[in-house]
């Protein structure tokens, strides 16, 4: 990788541990894989509870000084790790594409996207403020201000390797919190490449700490540690679920972005046009590797069949292959293991009478890509309606009226982000009240901003990040009752 990148210290393949970049104690390694070749790109330090400790506690070490650093001295630091990021976007966004797979158009997008995090909480840090409630009772006032949790740490997905860490960390720095994060074994290069970045920013030795090695280890650190004092994980529900079991003792505070099953909702009044491009770009966008992406598209009967046939004509558009073509609009999935998983739920859809439109198997390229597919005749004993895809498959399915379109939706344990396209303003109302999701998309699928709250309901998990609210989920209310004042 070093040859092909303009600035050769942005590939690292040590862990950043109280500013200073370590091996693993045992100097035990991860190798990591490009996914659209399979051919090494590196390693990395296969880190344990040891080093996971001292991270812990360099984080520690450094809060006292950081939390005293003025909202604005903060924010001048989280710029300066914005503009790092944009001087190096081509070199960040070849790693990327290197260890994920996505096209290069779609890694540079996701780096601005996921930089655009520190400007903003640079400035909403600084519009933190606390209240003067009314008096209670006679000779007191009630005063109540907002502070940084502590040491927060940030337990990152391989879909977006970039993008889930300033989503995390500029909330939590500007909050006053330091942090210490665990990237997926998978894509850890992107983590430490941002660290390195941190490191040329003047973020503080301590401030920012990066682990790299086997979930286990390091994230059962992490939930039984004290000195953590909120975790933030994007990932499966199963492993959500298991992370917060895991930190129940110590009471720490939770954000849990986990799976979705999300519906996207066509009605007979739709824009069909703009209701296919939505459909596009949100279901292959990351070859469907995406945890907002379509699951489920809900056609009502008066558009289904034209919706079915420009879906199907859109899909054949699509270019298959490595990343780093630049007419490649869709990369492979991540591992042969993902390759498996997602044919097995179209032979299960077909088994049970969905009928193939486009694609349907593992690609003529072999390795780790697959066929973009489309599939009509979805039916609710289908494991596609059941489960999240996370693959670069569509399923339609016909409804006939609102209320069962509203029925199908909610249909499902999990609650992350829905998408409804129509015309009718009173519809439009109706939906958002009635789809039991934390996110819903109106004419639009593009939700996650720094500006924005992103999280779910149900089995989707708790908390937001982005917006306001990503902000005080690193903070505490804390009370001050003056009394004696007559």
């Amino acid at each position: 990788m070093p040859d092909t990148l303009k600035d050769i210290r942005l590939f690292r393949q040590q862990c950043l541990i109280n500013g200073q970049w370590s091996d693993a104690d045992n100097k035990a390694v991860l190798s990591v894989s490009n996914p659209a070749t399979n051919e090494k790109l590196g390693v990395v330090p296969d880190c344990g509870a040891a080093e996971t400790r001292r991270a812990i506690a360099a984080a520690a070490a450094a809060y006292p000084a950081w939390r005293a650093r003025t909202p604005l001295e903060r924010g001048n630091l989280l710029r300066a790790w914005e503009r790092a990021i944009r001087e190096n976007l081509d070199d960040l966004a070849r790693i990327l594409t290197l260890e994920e797979g996505k096209p290069l158009a779609e890694a540079r997008g996701e780096i601005l996207q996921g930089a655009s995090y520190f400007p903003w909480y640079a400035e909403e840090c600084r519009r933190v403020c606390g209240e003067v409630t009314p008096a209670f009772r006679p000779g007191t006032q009630v005063l109540t201000r907002h502070e940084p949790v502590g040491v927060a740490a940030a337990v990152t997905p391989w879909n977006f390797p970039f993008a889930m860490i300033p989503r995390k960390a500029a909330p939590a720095l500007a909050a006053g919190c330091t942090i210490v994060i665990k990237p997926a074994s998978r894509t850890p290069y992107s983590a430490l490449a941002l660290a390195e970045l941190a490191q040329r920013a003047g973020i503080p030795a301590g401030v920012v700490n990066v682990l790299t090695g086997k979930a286990s280890a390091i994230g059962g650190e992490i939930a039984a540690n004290p000195t953590v004092r909120k975790l933030s994980f994007t990932g499966s529900t199963e492993v959500g679920k298991r992370l917060a079991a895991d930190c129940a003792p110590s009471l720490k505070r939770l954000s849990l972005e986990l799976g979705g099953n999300a519906p996207f909702i066509v009605f007979d009044d739709a824009d069909l046009d703009l209701a296919l491009n939505l459909a596009m770009a949100n279901k292959f966008r990351n070859a469907g590797q995406t945890c907002i992406c379509a699951n489920r598209f809900l056609i009502q009967r008066g558009v289904y069949e034209a919706f079915a046939e420009g879906l199907a004509r859109r899909i054949k558009g699509l270019r298959v292959g490595n990343g780093l073509d630049p007419d490649v609009t869709m990369g492979p999935l991540i591992n042969a293991k993902a390759v498996a998983r997602v044919d097995g739920m179209v032979r299960d859809a077909l088994a049970k009478g969905a009928q193939l439109i486009a694609g349907g198997k593992p690609h003529a390229l072999g390795g780790n890509f697959y066929e973009p597919t489309l599939l009509t005749g979805l039916r609710k004993d289908m494991q596609i309606f059941q489960n999240e895809i996370f693959g670069p498959v569509a399923a339609v399915m016909p409804f006939a009226s609102e209320e069962e379109a509203v029925a199908l939706a909610n249909d499902t344990p999990y609650g992350l982000a829905s998408y409804v396209c129509t015309r009718d303003l009173g519809r439009s109302w109706r939906m958002l009240n009635a789809l039991e999701y934390g996110m819903a998309g109106v004419n639009d699928a593009a939700l996650a901003a720094a500006e924005t709250p992103f999280g779910g309901v149900k089995y989707s998990g708790l908390g937001r990040e982005g917006g306001r609210e990503g902000l005080l989920e690193y903070m505490e209310t804390h009370l001050a009752l003056l009394g004696g004042l007559v």
